[in-house]
């Protein structure tokens, strides 16, 4: 800002310099008595003083308006993290994605592009206006009266941005909602062969968001040159008034040029908050996104106050009930208690409460009354993070990482030395596959693992969860990608390696439900 307010300072001195350079050609004289070497000098020297400091101010403003971006979106992104998994089943991942690209770039333009110009474009405009009042009083009032006139019209054009730019954002994040979904269906997308039906859905969404554009850069391509062609119509009424008064002698040759250039540089002020006016609309809508953002209150990390060490694994549920938003209750009094050590199974149809038992007990979402123990202590008063250290969790639906084996496996234990490593996927039976894969551990298996089948993929995700040594161990249809013989090989080999633990096994499969203590039977 100080570097910006002292461009604009300098900027004021090269009018009156060039008043007085004029004052020297037609009287040999200047108010200041210099030469014309040394007024020539000192104009110079303004001119270099004005190059260094855009040159500085730009260098530092790009520096820093990088840095609030970078900023800015390790705020956001840590933030998006922190929310509940609510948060992301109401939302596709494209708008969600667009919080993190486009809206954190507008904002950090805005206040370093924008924002930061406003005082220095104040301070030129004043201070142009102030040399005029020194010059002439009578047409800095003429002035002062008809920039107020300039925003007026600007404001009654601008009036259709705002809900433009509301449009704009909200169909930019369906447009990539669109495209980021396709990636992600692509193997589906081809076998259906719907490749054109895609491009066409794409393409909706791309051409409404164009005609969306194209009607806002129209409104904000007209407010500017219409403001600046009042503006250079006030600099000829200026000029008009003041050759006049210049045959009347009111005002000096000198004083003329100094006139009509400081209503030039007017202008510049007066153009610049025209885009602002513009830009300011165009930042809300991304600014309300933002704040609508970081008003969804984060998990509660540290609200529990009791770090259980390592957990025993005594689990229970008490009169437990829950019902997801608009759905009936899923579990009403639910009741059941898993003794520390214990293998039990859960089994019932679709939809009947077996995933939704873990989520609630993981926390990612919370019952709508009853309460969940481990060892004693309610889920709720213990630490989050330890809470879910204590749970090693598989899930039927495989989430990798887009990089080695190693990073998968050791995901949670980032030190874990290869030697027990090895023994985790030796005992979740992925230890074959990956030595035959071309750089072993090293191997890279590409986006949720694509490279990899869909049996080994479920293997990995078993010696991840196995490496962590968690007291309590969830296998939601963890075996359901093997094989009978590789399940009867699995089920004997983690035979003792489970009795070590707490195992919740959700399962349909008789040969896993063979591992457990007891079953229980959701309806």
């Amino acid at each position: 800002m100080l570097l910006m307010l002292g461009a604009s300072v300098i900027s004021l001195l090269s009018p009156w310099i060039a008043g007085q350079f004029t004052l020297l050609l037609l009287n040999d004289k200047t108010t200041i008595g210099l030469s014309l070497e040394q007024l020539l000098l000192v104009w110079l020297s303004i001119l270099a003083a004005q190059a260094a400091l855009s040159f500085a101010n730009q260098y530092l403003l790009s520096n820093t308006s990088e840095k609030m971006l970078s900023n800015l979106r390790i705020h956001v992104y840590d933030h998006l993290q922190s929310l509940p998994l609510s948060y992301f089943h109401e939302r596709k991942r494209g708008a969600v994605l667009t919080l993190l690209t486009h809206d954190a770039d507008m904002i950090s333009g805005f206040v370093t592009g924008t924002l930061l110009s406003l005082l220095p474009q104040l301070l030129t405009l004043i201070g142009a206006l102030g040399m005029i009042f020194w010059i002439d009083p009578t047409i800095a009032i003429i002035v002062s009266i008809l920039i107020p006139l300039f925003y007026f019209i600007m404001n009654i054009v601008g009036r259709r941005l705002r809900p433009l730019t509301h449009q704009m954002m909200e169909e930019y994040g369906k447009t990539f909602a669109i495209a980021e979904e396709n990636i992600g269906l692509l193997p589906i997308i081809k076998s259906f062969t719907r490749e054109a039906l895609e491009s066409e859905r794409f393409n909706q969404g791309n051409q409404r968001l164009l005609v969306l554009y194209r009607r806002y850069y129209r409104i904000q391509s007209f407010i500017s040159p219409i403001i600046q062609f009042l503006a250079a119509s006030g600099i000829l009424l200026l000029l008009w008034i003041s050759s006049h008064k210049l045959q009347t002698n009111e005002i000096s040759t000198g004083g003329l040029v100094s006139l009509l250039l400081y209503g030039m540089l007017l202008t510049r002020p007066i153009s610049g908050l025209a885009d602002v006016y513009g830009q300011i609309q165009s930042t809300r809508g991304a600014a309300t996104r933002l704040i609508d953002l970081f008003s969804n209150q984060p998990e509660p990390l540290d609200k529990g106050t009791n770090h259980l060490g390592r957990a025993k694994g005594h689990i229970q549920f008490q009169d437990v009930s829950f019902s997801y938003p608009g759905r009936d209750r899923i579990l009403n009094k639910f009741n059941l208690e898993i003794s520390a050590g214990e293998t039990i199974a859960i089994t019932g149809v679709n939809g009947s409460g077996k995933s939704t038992l873990i989520h609630l007990l993981l926390r990612f979402i919370a019952t709508d009354s009853g309460q969940i123990l481990i060892d004693g202590f309610p889920i709720e008063e213990i630490n989050l993070t330890n809470l879910r250290r204590q749970v090693g969790l598989v899930q039927q639906n495989v989430l990798l990482l887009n990089g080695s084996v190693r990073d998968n496996v050791t995901y949670g234990i980032l030190d874990a030395p290869d030697k027990d490593v090895l023994t985790a996927a030796t005992t979740a039976r992925a230890l074959e596959f990956i030595q035959q894969l071309p750089d072993g551990l090293d191997t890279i298996i590409g986006d949720q693992g694509i490279k990899l089948s869909g049996g080994q993929k479920q293997r990995l995700a078993l010696a991840r969860a196995l490496l962590m040594d968690a007291p309590i161990l969830i296998l939601d249809e963890a075996t359901t990608m093997f094989d009978p013989e590789g399940e009867k090989s699995f089920i004997e080999e983690c035979h003792d390696v489970l009795s070590q633990r707490t195992v919740i096994i959700i399962t349909h499969r008789p040969a896993s439900l063979a591992l457990a203590d007891k079953i229980i039977k959701l309806s």
